[in-house]
């Protein structure tokens, strides 16, 4: 008898209903995801996120009816740039010289002198 895996799926729980949530591919595509352990699950949507184990012939049942045919195992978060590339370097280079800092003008700051990084923004991946 083969082994089935089991993936822990992302669920909605609705006083006693319990739905699978489905996402979107990057072409707009349904798709159902499913993760090869929990501390996965809870790193990417949050330890609060309610998951069942299904396998993965299990899950293709339940999605198949809704026309979701796309499976996704391990997914990371993905999300597009907020400024181009180009116009990213630019804001990280007037962020990154302070007014009156010598490397503003590209030279190089003198040594022991911080530079300052004010309004510098993190992007999750």
């Amino acid at each position: 008898m083969a082994r089935v895996v089991v993936w822990h799926v992302p669920v909605t729980v609705t006083g006693r209903t319990t739905s699978l949530r489905l996402f979107r591919l990057r072409d707009g595509r349904r798709c159902a995801v499913g993760f090869s352990s929990a501390g996965a699950l809870a790193e990417l949507l949050g330890p609060e996120q309610a998951a069942v184990e299904l396998g993965e012939p299990a899950l293709r049942a339940l999605t198949a009816p809704l026309g979701v045919d796309e499976l996704v195992l391990d997914p990371r978060l993905v999300a597009a740039p907020v400024v181009a590339p180009a116009a990213a370097a630019a804001v990280t280079a007037a962020v990154t010289a302070a007014p009156g800092d010598p490397s503003a003008d590209g030279a190089r700051p003198a040594a022991g002198r911080p530079t300052t990084r004010s309004g510098a923004q993190l992007q999750r991946r």
